[in-house]
């Protein structure tokens, strides 16, 4: 994939790694390396960390593919629900001084820490996620959710006998906004006398809707129960829960977010009811700033990757999209080309 950037290279992640403790309580995982001249790579995993089935996995597949491919030494932290800003940058502060280059934060609540930590280790590399940073030695890594979220609005509209269908984010922030925004737009562009409920798990900066599968199933089945029978969530971990919510119920569909979902093994008994999932392929920014640092040529600034370069896409594991993927490639192409200028915000 081509990536949009001032600055052009290629970049590698990595991790395979043994459970340890660490401060403040996270969880981590770290992997010893193997000698001199190693690249460290310290991952700050969002809430919910690896094993999410969805954003930070989808993180963790690029850390892995550079653990295979560049062998780079890796180092595992993961936030915690009601943790304070003083947390995060005490997380990024502890891999920078533990001489991990580069240190990414995975989601956008790390900018304000990035921000802060990245100025007091000048000589370090720093890969944010999902927001963007101002600082020298910050590589921005963001995506075109909405043009995904367009995408599968279409295939919710074309997909749902009532043309009643749901939206449910994980926190009620501008990220989220964009993925329903796209989502909304792509239902009602296909489907006009269509409707879209949307509803938020958590507000502010309560980020315990990303983390919350109970508050994600119990949404969903609300949901059903007022007849909405295609499901879209863009809720991180909670949307484990809407997708066992929706398997539950015969005839309807579910949409994943972040990673092909159908093939993730702790969602693969509701495999069947996920039409296609929203995937940004957050792996691949990962590896290419790993690959930067280690070829000594490390990314930074602003990087997008948008559904032109497949930065963004809909999965068809399973086949559900065969019969209406011509009119997907159409939507994809006026996007694509400009004729379908997508919102980021309601």
């Amino acid at each position: 994939m081509r990536r949009v950037s001032k600055i052009t290279a290629a970049c590698a992640v990595t991790a395979a790694l043994a459970l340890t403790a660490t401060a403040c309580g996270e969880s981590s995982t770290e992997d010893t390396g193997s000698g001199k001249g190693t690249v460290k790579v310290g991952m700050a995993y969002d809430v919910g960390g690896r094993g999410d089935n969805s954003f930070n996995d989808s993180a963790a597949r690029g850390l892995d593919k550079a653990k295979a491919e560049l062998g780079v030494e890796t180092k595992e932290l993961t936030a915690k629900t009601g943790e304070t800003p003083a947390d995060r940058e005490q997380r990024l502060a502890s891999l920078a001084e533990g001489g991990y280059n580069p240190v990414i934060g995975v989601g956008f609540a790390y900018k304000d820490a990035i921000d802060a930590v990245a100025a007091k280790y000048p000589k370090t590399t720093f890969g944010l996620i999902d927001s963007v940073s101002e600082k020298k030695n910050v590589d921005s890594i963001v995506f075109t959710e909405e043009q995904g979220s367009y995408l599968a609005g279409v295939a919710a509209a074309l997909k749902s006998k009532d043309g009643k269908i749901g939206f449910i984010g994980g926190v009620d922030l501008p990220l989220i906004k964009k993925f329903a925004a796209g989502f909304q737009q792509g239902v009602k562009e296909t489907k006009p006398n269509a409707s879209v409920q949307i509803q938020y798990l958590s507000t502010g900066t309560d980020l315990s809707g990303f983390g919350a599968p109970d508050k994600g199933k119990a949404a969903a089945k609300g949901m059903l129960d007022k007849g909405i029978d295609v499901i879209f969530a863009a809720a991180g971990g909670s949307g484990a829960g809407a997708i066992e919510a929706v398997a539950a119920k015969p005839g309807a569909w579910a949409i994943g977010v972040d990673s092909d979902q159908a093939k993730d093994p702790a969602l693969s008994k509701y495999a069947g009811s996920i039409m296609t999932s929203v995937v940004k392929n957050v792996d691949t920014g990962v590896f290419e700033l790993i690959k930067s640092v280690k070829d000594g040529k490390p990314l930074s600034g602003e990087h997008s990757y948008s559904l032109a370069e497949d930065g963004v896409s809909l999965t068809t594991t399973g086949g559900h999209l065969k019969d209406i993927q011509a009119k997907l490639d159409e939507a994809k192409k006026k996007i694509v080309d400009g004729q379908i200028k997508v919102a980021t915000t309601l």
